[in-house]
C-alpha cells in the first residue's frame, strides 16, 4: 500500500471515530437534546449568565420547523463541499495539466529499426506511433523518415501505414 493511500486510510479511521465514539460513549445522554448546535448551546448558556440580554440583531429568515432548518444547513454544506471539490479539482487538472506540457516532448523520439507501424524518426522499412526496436505497430501516415508522434510502445507485428523508405 502506498504512502497516501495509508494516509487517506488513517484519515478515514479518524473521521468515522468522531463521529461514533460520541454516539458510543453516551457523551449527550444527560442532555434533553444530546446533539444540538453550537447556536442553541450559545443562547441557553447566555440566558442562564445574563438572562435580561436583549439580541442586537433578529434572523432574515426563521424556517418553520428543525427539519426545514436541518435541511437548509445540509443544503449550504453540499453546495459549499461542491465548491471546494470543483476548486482543488481544477487546481489539480492544471497542475497536471503543466507536468505534461513542460515534461520532456516525446515527438518524434522513437526509434525504428525494424519492420512495421512506428512514429518518429524511422531508420527501417515503414513507419508508425511509437518507439520500438523491432517490428512494432502504431498509426499514422508517417513516411520513414521520421516526422512522427511517439504514441505507442509497442514491440509487436503491425501492419505498415504509409510509405516505406
Amino acid at each position: 500500500m502506498s504512502r497516501d493511500a495509508r494516509i487517506n486510510t488513517l484519515l478515514l479511521a479518524l473521521v468515522a471515530a468522531l463521529a461514533v465514539l460520541p454516539l458510543v460513549l453516551g457523551l449527550g445522554d444527560h442532555k434533553e437534546e444530546p446533539f444540538t448546535g453550537a447556536d442553541g448551546e450559545a443562547e441557553t448558556a447566555i440566558t442562564e449568565i445574563a438572562p435580561e440580554y436583549e439580541p442586537w440583531f433578529s434572523p432574515l429568515y426563521e424556517p418553520p420547523s428543525g427539519e426545514v432548518e436541518s435541511g437548509l444547513f445540509a443544503l449550504q454544506a453540499a453546495i459549499g463541499a461542491g465548491v471546494l471539490s470543483y476548486y482543488f479539482g481544477l487546481r489539480r487538472g492544471r497542475r497536471q495539466g503543466d507536468a505534461r506540457s513542460s515534461g520532456p516532448s516525446r515527438a518524434g523520439a522513437g526509434t525504428d529499426t525494424g519492420e512495421g507501424d512506428e512514429a518518429g524518426p524511422g531508420t527501417g522499412e515503414g513507419d508508425g506511433a511509437g518507439p520500438g526496436t523491432g517490428e512494432g505497430d502504431g498509426a499514422g501516415p508517417v513516411d520513414g523518415t521520421g516526422a512522427g508522434v511517439d504514441t505507442s510502445t509497442g514491440t509487436g507485428d503491425g501492419a505498415a501505414a504509409g510509405r516505406p523508405v
